[in-house]
């Protein structure tokens, strides 16, 4: 229990409405002139005492997240679950993400079951009607260790459930069935489970890991549910319904609650219809549990209630903004009259300072550990993150936050588990895609095929070139083959088998590279020699600057910070790169790179290419730097050319520190002072000239460069150390998933989503890409929600006016953003929050996955309808397009097709557009190792010489049975993995995977492991092939082998007649197994490799 808490326990009030609490029956407990903290401390008792569940209802979203801060310090022992509102388009959708549904059933289920649990639900979604909890128990199936079950009829109870079959579990309410292994990702866990059946018997029960597959832990006994908002059960009960009778729930501020839900079902019907009156709901509450009214006014809004009344007064802290004295005066008045203060901070650093700032002010105060009690009177100083602090006259207790002491809060970030699917691996392969071939060039590949040659089975991948010719390229070759990737939507040529355009494609690329790595190696030697100035190492303010961000950094942005500014204290220019998706914090660490620039006597440029941008930028600045009394200013069209011509005398003068503005900055009349470090942002949207322009203007400057697109990871490696790069990868953790739905476009849902948006101060985009219709659907929104304020936005109109629209929308003049897909990558509006794309299904994924990167940029769940026409046949490729984008909500997750097309466009950005047609003729990985040779030989004066793989023929069947992994897509996972192999830890840790995921492996899977191993040795050994002729097996080496000589000779001691050392050329020994010996072919021909392999250094 926190200090906070016990201090709280101790006061007569909190006593009071406890001893209410504890008396036999239900009569409801109003709390009368309590607000902000002071009600989650009140709450916090009240969950403690009794150890029992509660519900929470609060009137909005902002007052739920006030609570949930407030409980992870009071009680952070506590579970604290949100039940959140389900939407109706989740019913509907084609295809939707379940992670709500996830939520909703787990903090139902857990009420349900009595664990002395905390659910905050806002008020809209507390009253929505659900299906009685005996009913919705009955639908749920249990499973246990040694229980026999019908495996079809498991698979056939799951899709009655609303769960979707999929070739691999790693997202909520989807199964698979691999043989006797059934994963299931139920609505009501947290992590997927796989059952192991022996026959029609539960062997196993196993909890595993989405990501790597692997399994956690064993499990006696599973319980799996339907989605409680599947539509298939009757609801016509609410969350009461699922309260023991112990519980107790807390009504926050209940006028408040009353209006928000009455309003809300008076302005849309069909929410009316999904839920219950608040009247009818407080009700309820009141006959069935123990319910407690929070409320600042004497009126409760108790909807006539009979309940028993505690008055508290409280009162608010005023802000002290950094002024010690005044803080030290109410200490003192407070010290007077004995009171007990405490005084929280968000880390033991900021503590320790105010204690001897204090100290020096004469007043003593004693540190206290998180669980301590504060025992008498007395000045407490201890850590947390409080929403406020509060006075209690009566009971002679005050709290003092930073907020108050500092001004602001530092909010720390709420984490959440990654359920994501891995974005590095966007290059797996399927049948139809273009695949290149090191040596034969670009083909199709066609699948994986078993071909039996003289009586050995094994596996092959079929890949098909121009006129129809096919190559059968064996597995255990599969380093050979890359998927191509080039831009969406681009097909590329196929090569000829024999012929030479490969050949030629591959000298051009080579060339280019090569002409490229050599531009690179001598800019990179040239800013290495160029002088420029030596920014001064941190003073306190830039402590004190960074202290003032309101969130906990992630440590991306730490690392790319330190990087950043560790460049600026060198005496050369610094050139930095620093790439980060929309809204994973790149502008704080230019913030803070212009910071220290401005402390060191230097102005600072931002250069960004649009006024919209320009806008954003300059408020941003203004208002992070206004604390410290730096001067920003901006000149942008938005501004008159009287107040431009002020502003540019300014910065000549040196009284301006940052100016923001887009290529307008590189004309003649900009002159700086003391120009020394130049933010330019999005750089490839600039122009030619523009960018001809800047590379002369940053001379001897200090420049870092943002970027949104993604920059591939196999590049970054090829440029380390030639191209300074900072990458920010990991996103806020409190950031949620966008929930996602594809839905046939019918209005009363669409104007449903926009006033559910609009309702709670939040905007709309709403993606229409048909300018010649574009007024046509203006008039129709229009029509479905009046109250709408709608602007409209296109590429064909005119740049000014297209840019005051989206600065209006910016400035929330408009709550309704009508446009096409020129918002792709534009706007950053933290309170937009829905957007509604129509004709989703004309779109490409990646196209769909930035649009939706649109929204979820701030702590607020947010909404994507993808929607299509009525009665519209949707495309095979299409569905799965909108499938993919609805299921992968994570934030930075999957979405391997979107990246790849990123990627690609991260690649030209970066190396420029001239190299945009060498990647698309020999494919992007190619490129990538073309790139990377050219910089090695450049760079260390040799050619780089690929060591040759060795080539394995023996007689055993060595392949992937089709009833032992069916899905194409994970065989050639596994293949991959199979030739990665390069110790015997690996080769055993895979088939341990391998048993975990699919269960015992046949003998062809066994003997394809143990050729992996033969064939890891013979690398290692520089074996050029081993091939079986008959009852020998020849072991041919290259001109270099490396062999453990004693080995091979106690070999051919012992066995004289098996082994014969042939001295070549080529060099190579065989071997012959003995008919006794009492081990497969595999086995032998492992330990005899064992014998002559070196030792490992």
């Amino acid at each position: 229990m926190h200090t906070l808490l016990h201090g709280m326990e101790q006061t007569e009030n909190a006593g009071k409405v406890l001893a209410l609490l504890r008396r036999p029956g239900r009569v409801p407990i109003t709390v009368q002139g309590v607000s902000g903290a002071v009600r989650s401390a009140l709450a916090a008792s009240l969950m403690t005492d009794g150890n029992r569940p509660v519900l929470l209802v609060t009137a909005g979203r902002e007052a739920l997240d006030n609570y949930r801060n407030d409980l992870a310090l009071l009680c952070p022992d506590r579970v604290v679950l949100e039940l959140p509102a389900s939407d109706p388009a989740n019913v509907k959708a084609m295809a939707r993400s379940l992670e709500l549904s996830r939520q909703r059933t787990e903090a139902l289920s857990r009420l349900y079951a009595g664990e002395p649990v905390t659910v905050l639900a806002t008020a809209e979604a507390a009253v929505l009607r659900i299906p009685q909890p005996r009913l919705f128990q009955k639908n749920s199936c249990s499973f246990q260790v040694g229980e026999t079950v019908e495996r079809e009829k498991l698979l056939a109870r799951l899709v009655e459930f609303g769960y979707e079959r999929v070739d691999q579990v790693d997202s909520v309410g989807h199964f698979s069935s691999r043989g006797g292994i059934i994963d299931v990702f139920s609505v009501n866990l947290s992590i997927p489970v796989r059952i192991e059946l022996f026959g029609d018997e539960i062997d196993s029960i196993r909890e595993y890991h989405p990501v790597t597959q692997r399994s956690l832990k064993t499990l006696e006994s599973v319980t799996f549910l339907p989605s409680i908002d599947s539509g298939e059960l009757t609801a016509d009960a609410t969350v009461i319904s699922y309260l023991p009778s112990s519980s107790v729930v807390v009504f926050d501020d209940a006028v408040r609650l009353a209006e928000t839900v009455e309003g809300s079902r008076r302005a849309d019907p069909e929410s009316a219809q999904r839920s219950v009156s608040w009247e009818a709901f407080q009700t309820e509450a009141a006959a069935t549990v123990k319910t407690c009214f929070f409320s600042l006014l004497a009126s409760a809004g108790t909807a006539g209630l009979k309940a028993e009344s505690v008055g508290l007064i409280t009162r608010g802290i005023p802000p002290y903004h950094r002024k010690t004295d005044f803080l030290v005066n109410d200490l003192l008045s407070w010290q007077s009259r004995q009171y007990r203060i405490l005084l929280l901070l968000s880390n033991v650093q900021a503590a320790t300072v105010l204690r001897e700032s204090l100290l020096e002010q004469g007043i003593k105060a004693q540190a206290l550990a998180g669980t301590d009690v504060m025992s008498a009177a007395g000045v407490f100083v201890t850590t947390g993150n409080l929403s406020a602090g509060f006075e209690l006259p009566d009971d002679r207790l005050a709290v003092i936050t930073e907020k108050e002491i500092k001004g602001r809060l530092k909010l720390q970030r709420r984490s959440r588990v990654g359920q994501a699917r891995r974005i590095a691996d966007y290059t797996e392969l399927k049948a139809g895609d273009f695949v290149v071939h090191v040596a034969h060039g670009i083909g199709k590949y066609m699948g994986v095929e078993t071909i039996e040659l003289n009586g050995v089975h094994r596996d092959y991948f079929h890949v098909r070139y121009a006129a129809d010719d096919k190559l059968y390229v064996p597995t255990d070759q599969v380093q050979l083959l890359q998927k191509y990737i080039g831009s969406e939507g681009e097909t590329p040529k196929l090569s000829r088998l024999g012929g030479t355009d490969w050949a030629k494609a591959k000298a051009r690329a080579k060339s280019a590279v090569a002409d490229l790595a050599r531009e690179l190696i001598d800019l990179y030697a040239r800013r290495r020699v160029a002088p420029g100035f030596a920014f001064l190492p941190d003073t306190p303010w830039q402590a004190e600057f960074e202290d003032s961000f309101p969130f906990e950094e992630t440590p991306d942005q730490l690392a790319a910070a330190a990087e950043i500014k560790a460049d600026m204290e060198k005496p050369t220019a610094m050139d930095r790169l620093l790439c980060g998706d929309v809204g994973f914090g790149k502008t704080e660490v230019a913030l803070r790179a212009a910071f220290k620039a401005v402390m060191s006597g230097k102005q600072v440029a931002v250069l960004v290419p649009t006024t919209v941008l320009a806008q954003q930028h300059y408020q941003t600045f203004s208002n992070r730097f206004a604390p410290f009394g730096l001067n920003v200013e901006v000149v942008s069209r938005f501004r008159t050319p009287a107040e431009q011509r002020t502003t540019l005398q300014k910065t000549a003068d040196g009284s301006v520190d940052v100016l923001v503005g887009t290529h307008r900055l590189l004309q003649s009349d900009v002159v700086f002072k003391e120009l020394g470090l130049l933010v330019v942002d999005e750089e490839q949207r600039f122009g030619v000239a523009q960018k001809e322009r800047l590379k002369k203007w940053s001379v001897g400057l200090d420049v870092l460069t943002l970027t949104a697109t993604p920059i591939p990871r196999t590049l970054h490696m090829s440029l380390a150390g030639l191209r300074d790069m900072s990458t920010i990868e990991s996103a806020p953790e409190d950031r949620l998933p966008v929930q996602t739905y594809v839905v046939e476009y019918r209005p009363a849902l669409i104007a449903s989503a926009i006033r559910q948006e609009i309702e709670r101060g939040g905007q709309v985009y709403f993606v229409y890409n048909r300018i010649e219709t574009i007024e046509r659907m203006h008039h129709e929104l229009k029509t479905l929600v009046p109250e709408a304020k709608i602007g409209v936005a296109h590429g064909k109109m005119p740049d000014d006016i297209l840019e005051d629209v989206m600065l209006d929308f910016y400035e929330g003049h408009y709550n309704l953003l009508l446009c096409t897909s020129i918002i792709e990558n534009g706007l950053d509006v933290a309170n937009a929050n829905t957007i509604i794309v129509y004709d989703a299904d004309h779109f490409g994924l990646s196209q769909l996955y930035q649009m939706r990167g649109r929204v979820g940029r701030s702590d607020r769940l947010a909404h994507a309808y993808l929607t299509y026409r009525p009665q519209k046949v949707v495309s095979e490729i299409a569905e799965k397009r909108l499938r993919a984008i609805a299921e992968f909500t994570e934030l930075g997750a999957g979405f391997k097709i979107a990246m790849r097309d990123l990627e690609i466009r991260g690649a030209g950005n970066l190396l420029g557009a001239q190299q945009h047609g060498h990647i698309a003729g020999v494919g992007f990985e190619m490129y990538c190792r073309l790139l990377d040779e050219a910089i090695h030989e450049l760079r260390e004066g040799v050619q780089v010489e690929q060591p040759p793989e060795p080539v394995m023929e023996l007689k055993l069947d060595a392949y992937i049975p089709n009833d032992y992994v069916e899905d194409a897509m994970h065989k050639i996972e596994l293949y991959q993995q199979i030739a990665a192999i390069r110790t015997d830890e690996q080769a055993t840790d895979l088939l341990d995977e391998m048993i975990d995921r699919f269960g015992d492996p046949p003998p062809a899977l066994n003997n394809l492991i143990l050729v992996a191993r033969i064939k890891n040795l013979a690398r290692r050994m520089g074996v050029k092939s081993v091939i079986q002729r008959g009852d020998w097996v020849e072991i041919c080496f290259t001109e270099n082998p490396d062999v453990n000589v004693q080995g091979l000779l106690e070999l051919r001691a012992q066995a004289p007649n098996r082994l014969k050392i042939v001295a070549g050329p080529p060099q190579m020994i065989m071997v012959k197994k003995s008919a006794t010996a009492p081990v497969s072919l595999g086995a032998w021909l492992l330990s005899v490799c064992r014998r002559i392999v070196p030792a490992s250094p």
